[in-house]
């Protein structure tokens, strides 16, 4: 017997799986948007940390690279053992996991505030605290921003391996339309995850040109 075309393939399982769909793709943004907020929170207060304290780089940016460099299958796996299996190991392994662009780059953005302008605003009586948050974050923004934008790709491609797990996701779709070997439903929970990335960037660069100092927008 024929197989029907891929195109209508996907419109079927479309039709037949629309709403499965729409809460997967609801649980991948419920699994990324939490994990993003606390590695943003977490990272940024990490990056102003060692920008402050210079012994915290090596173990800081270290240990974030570590864990970077840990397959996300893998480190999804280390978190069965201690939190078991749903939302919530997923997304500690998804936080852990977009670290390392976040405080990278707040530091990177941080350190490289011309030294003239922090020696002007001390020269004015500006305290530290001043200095951070009206001239070397201000600053640092864009920079800061690109960390979070790559971390967010990240996240939302990670995400879709949490399905391992039980944690749900559009990744539920990919694998098992692999486990069945019917690359439709590989397609319908593929493709959404990458237009997701591509939206959550996009989004990501709006926001940042719009709150970037307008003296700084290009």
């Amino acid at each position: 017997m024929n197989r029907k075309p891929l195109w209508e393939q996907i419109v079927q399982q479309l039709e037949m799986r629309s709403a499965e769909l729409g809460l997967a793709i609801l649980q991948h943004i419920k699994l990324v948007a939490i994990s993003m907020g606390i590695a943003i929170v977490i990272g940024v207060a990490l990056g102003i940390a060692v920008s402050r304290i210079r012994k915290l780089e090596a173990p800081v940016i270290g240990t974030a690279s570590t864990l970077q460099t840990i397959p996300s299958l893998a480190l999804l796996g280390f978190m069965i053992p201690l939190f078991g299996i749903g939302e919530k190991p997923a997304i500690i392994a998804l936080f852990l996991y977009s670290l390392l662009p976040i405080i990278r780059n707040t530091y990177a953005g941080i350190a490289g505030v011309d030294k003239s302008v922090i020696e002007a605003a001390t020269g004015m009586g500006m305290t530290n605290a001043q200095i951070l948050f009206r001239i070397q974050l201000p600053l640092a923004f864009s920079v800061i921003m690109a960390g979070i934008r790559t971390s967010a790709v990240i996240n939302v491609g990670t995400a879709t391996l949490a399905a391992f797990i039980g944690a749900g996701g559009l990744g539920d779709f990919i694998f098992l339309g692999i486990s069945r070997s019917m690359d439709a439903l590989v397609l319908i929970g593929a493709v959404p995850a990458a237009l997701l990335a591509l939206l959550l960037d996009f989004l990501l660069g709006r926001l940042e040109r719009a709150v970037a100092p307008k003296g700084l927008k290009m």
